[in-house]
Parts: C-alpha cells; sequence; structure tokens
C-alpha cells in the first residue's frame, strides 16, 4: 500500500526574525528512537520553545497524514532526527545493507523542505546512519554521546532566529 499525497506549501516569512513571533513551535521527526526522541524534546523545552513530536499530540481519530499537516502548521523550525532504525541498500549493492531512518521520516523531511526555509530545517543524525543524497544547503548535526549536539543544534536554532539563550542549556 502507498500513501501518496500531494500538498500546497508556501514559504513565509522568509529572512524575517523569528523573535517575537506567535509561534515558538519546533517539530521533531523521529523513528523508532525513544531515547534520542525524547532527549531532543527535552533539550528544546529547556530552550524555552514548544516541542512538538506528533505521536505525543491528541487527534483523535484524524488520519495521520492530517494530523501531521495540522500540527506542522504554525512551525518555526524542524529537527529531523536520523536513526539507525531500518536497513537498505541500492538494488545493485543489496548484499551491502547500511542503517537507515525509517521512510516516514525522510517523507516528511521531503515536506518541511517544501513549507520552510531551508535554515529552518536542521538533521540531527546518529553516528553510522546513512544521510540522504541530493540534499545540500541543509544543516546537519552529529548527535553524540556526550550531548556536543545540544549546543551545535542550538546555533543552528539562533541562525534560524529563534530566540535562543544558550545559557540555559548549562
Amino acid at each position: 500500500m502507498a500513501l501518496v499525497f500531494f500538498t500546497t506549501c508556501h514559504r513565509e516569512n522568509q529572512g524575517e526574525s523569528m523573535e517575537g513571533k506567535a509561534s515558538q513551535k519546533v517539530f521533531t521527526v523521529h523513528g523508532h528512537d525513544e531515547a534520542a526522541k525524547h532527549a531532543v524534546a527535552r533539550f528544546i523545552e529547556r530552550l524555552g520553545l514548544e516541542a512538538i513530536i506528533l505521536d505525543e499530540q491528541s487527534g483523535g481519530l484524524q488520519a495521520i497524514i492530517d494530523k501531521f499537516e495540522e500540527q506542522a502548521e504554525n512551525i518555526v523550525f524542524a529537527i529531523i532526527l536520523l536513526t539507525p532504525d531500518d536497513v537498505g541498500a541500492a538494488k545493485a549493492e543489496q548484499n551491502e545493507l547500511q542503517p537507515r531512518a525509517r521512510q516516514n521520516v525522510i517523507l516528511e523531511l521531503g515536506y518541511f523542505i517544501g513549507k520552510l526555509d531551508r535554515n529552518q530545517i536542521c538533521l540531527l543524525y546518529k553516528r553510522g546512519v546513512e544521510l540522504p543524497s541530493d540534499i545540500l544547503g541543509l544543516s546537519y548535526v552529529l548527535m553524540d554521546d556526550h550531548d556536543g549536539w545540544q549546543l551545535k543544534l542550538a546555533r543552528e536554532m539562533k541562525r534560524a532566529k529563534l530566540p535562543i539563550d544558550a545559557n540555559k542549556l548549562l
């Protein structure tokens, strides 16, 4: 079964500061790594921003795509968490399976590429996971085991003009 959807996205607020904007919502796209998902959510909350994680939002009987679009509507930044939840390979290299992010993560990444400016998206990845090809201009941050990723991700969010106070991470 294939999930196909078409949406018209437009980019709003290009180049404008996010400081003072009503929404301070940061959407986290994730796979099956619960510990990583929760670490990112707590990081966002420590910065004083609202963490949006789809499976933690109420949605009743909404179709998943409707719930996703509704929750993604007023966000100011998207963190795409690439964790090695699946494996895959090119057809010619089937004996060389590589750790990959879940397909839904890549689909939602594409949605946000269409919806947001590139500086409003950051790929946070675990070591060894295959990174998507042909996506130049997006920020990538390695999610290390020593929380060094937090300061790097905070810098990317500040570059996107979010009101980030790195002192809150101490």
